[in-house]
């Protein structure tokens, strides 16, 4: 998940546990050594250690922390009261959490939508309360987090009794509409009436467009899709998060 390699981790914690630790056959500094500059160089030191330990962790996969045992994200929602001042009206899980049965480990976050032109009073009622769709109509938004189960192992099969179709009407009953735009000769493959602005909140992905065309995007990473048809693949063991915002827009 990070670009730091793991020889460049272990170069700076050897590097750093050589400077840390004086030779044996030195007596123990005084109290008058560590004052200006002796003080100075232990503190390099010890920086540059725990910066390693921090690469360390972020570079190594097999300690890497899986992100399913991460809190899932919050969402801090905003509003006015009666004499029109800002307030935080909520601040916990988006209470539409989809999870994907047919799919172990995808999962939408639905965090908000509007329709038109907002009208900004504060005072709307979180609209999440009442449900969610797969995409904006014109000019409409939604703000959604999405959960990406890792690459699938060699021999993987889905739960029993899971069909590509039942995961389609899986995904369609629980976000309307959503299964309706993947095309059923090309698994994975959809398109949709709107501009898509993604960013790799957690891990890495790839974007493949039409052609074969494959984009490998890391933590950090944005993309714009222009209503282009594409699909998303996990490259990695581990889920991958993206936030995504849709506006509706009119094809030409």
């Amino acid at each position: 998940m990070s670009s730091f390699p793991w020889p460049l981790w272990q170069k700076h914690k050897n590097k750093s546990l050589d400077r840390a630790e004086p030779p044996s056959d030195k007596v123990e500094p005084s109290s008058e050594q560590f004052e200006g500059g002796g003080r100075r160089h232990l503190l390099q030191a010890l920086s540059v250690f725990a910066a390693g330990s921090a690469l360390g962790e972020m570079s190594n996969p097999a300690e890497a922390k899986d992100s399913s045992d991460l809190p899932p994200p919050r969402r801090a929602l905003t509003g006015r009261d009666e004499a029109g001042k800002s307030v935080l009206k909520s601040f916990e899980v988006t209470p539409k959490l989809v999870e994907i049965d047919a799919n172990p480990g995808l999962t939408f976050y639905e965090l908000y939508m509007t329709e038109g032109v907002p009208g900004l009073t504060g005072l709307e009622p979180d609209p999440m309360s009442a449900g969610t769709k797969a995409f904006p109509g014109p000019a409409g938004t939604i703000f959604r987090l999405i959960s990406y189960p890792p690459k699938r192992p060699e021999g993987w099969k889905p739960p029993p009794g899971v069909t590509f179709e039942s995961g389609l009407r899986e995904m369609s009953d629980k976000i309307p509409g959503m299964g309706d735009h993947f095309e059923r000769g090309a698994p994975g493959m959809h398109t949709s009436d709107t501009i898509d602005y993604g960013v790799v909140v957690r891990g890495e992905m790839t974007l493949e467009l039409d052609d074969g065309q494959k984009v490998h995007l890391r933590q950090g990473d944005c993309i714009v899709q222009n209503g282009t048809r594409h699909r998303w693949r996990n490259p990695l063991p581990e889920p991958c998060l993206m936030a995504f915002v849709s506006i509706g827009g009119k094809r030409a």
